[in-house]
């Protein structure tokens, strides 16, 4: 701790000559009672509120001091220091086509992804993360930021129906959505860095293969975990004039699984919440990198405790002066 404005501290020389002037002044108020003899009197008890005749005093004094270091402004030092934290560079990697409206996920994959997400995002609380949506055309949602709730805002703002109503193309473009967070992750000076692609389709447009994307991914050392999601089978899939249909669910495990053994990461397969949970759990164990980090803490005002006694010795004087050691006129 040190003190902004130390030249506060010579009004302390004051309290000397106030002191000085209090004792010669008790000494003197000192109340006196003529006896004829005073030897029955010598051994009779004092009474316990003479002992606190000088209290007020002091409360006072100590008062006047507390008062003069919050002049002073006490704060906190600048500091920095090094720890050692777990932290990677994370992009994630969404489809947000049409399919992804698809209902074998509760209330949706879309959704059900956003709550897991969360969830993911709160654990990791060292790591970079940026969020790249996909369908069609890829794009970046959210750069790498450690600033978590501005990362989730933008994902729980975007508008889950923008394939569907043509605001991006709509499509399953896994190639472009791995080179989008490719272009993130590149000027990154991490070392360890990771793509979480999700997608519940096959790859019919964009401007690069999965596989072509992938090699890139290798090459800058970047491992990708793919997550493929939806049920086996047939799916509920909402209509606009409201009601239900079942479509077949199409998800190229065979391209997702390569993408991700090149990599070195894994494939991993979704067909409910719980499990898309699990996953999530699962990347989050084996993803942990340790790493030094230089902490910077900033100065800050630290007057509240001298404040808070400065206060509660003043309540005291006043209350023994009221109420304990009252005197008549």
């Amino acid at each position: 701790m040190e003190f902004k404005n130390p030249y506060f501290f010579a009004l302390l020389a004051l309290l000397i000559p106030y002191i000085i002037w209090y004792v010669l002044r008790y000494k003197k108020s000192l109340p006196a009672l003529r006896m004829p003899e005073i030897a029955k009197y010598r051994f009779v008890p004092r009474s316990w509120r003479i002992y606190l005749l000088p209290v007020p005093f002091f409360l006072r004094v100590f008062t006047m001091i507390l008062v003069i270091c919050i002049l002073a402004r006490p704060q906190s030092k600048h500091t920095w220091s090094n720890t050692d934290v777990e932290g990677i560079d994370i992009m994630l990697s969404v489809d947000v086509s049409t399919s992804m409206l698809t209902e074998d996920f509760k209330p949706n994959r879309v959704e059900a992804l956003k709550e897991i997400a969360q969830k993911f995002v709160d654990k990791r609380p060292n790591d970079n993360i940026g969020l790249t949506f996909f369908a069609g055309e890829a794009y970046t949602q959210c750069p790498l930021t450690t600033d978590h709730a501005v990362l989730m805002n933008l994902y729980n703002s975007a508008d889950n129906k923008m394939a569907e109503k043509g605001i991006i193309e709509d499509g399953t473009a896994i190639g472009d959505g791995i080179m989008n967070s490719l272009l993130r992750l590149r000027e990154s000076p991490a070392k360890s860095k990771v793509i979480i692609l999700l997608t519940d389709g096959v790859n019919n447009s964009g401007n690069i293969s999965p596989l072509t994307a992938a090699e890139i991914a290798k090459k800058q050392k970047v491992r990708i975990y793919t997550i493929g999601i939806g049920r086996n089978g047939m799916a509920p899939y909402p209509l606009p004039t409201g009601g239900t249909v079942m479509l077949p669910v199409e998800i190229d495990e065979q391209t997702m699984t390569k993408i991700s053994e090149e990599t070195g990461g894994r494939y991993f397969r979704a067909q409910k919440n719980d499990e898309l949970k699990a996953i999530y759990d699962e990347i989050d164990h084996m993803e942990r990198t340790k790493f030094s980090v230089r902490q910077f803490s900033k100065r800050s005002e630290l007057y509240k405790p001298f404040a808070l006694a400065a206060l509660v010795s003043l309540l005291l004087e006043i209350l023994l002066n009221v109420f304990v050691l009252r005197r008549l006129p």
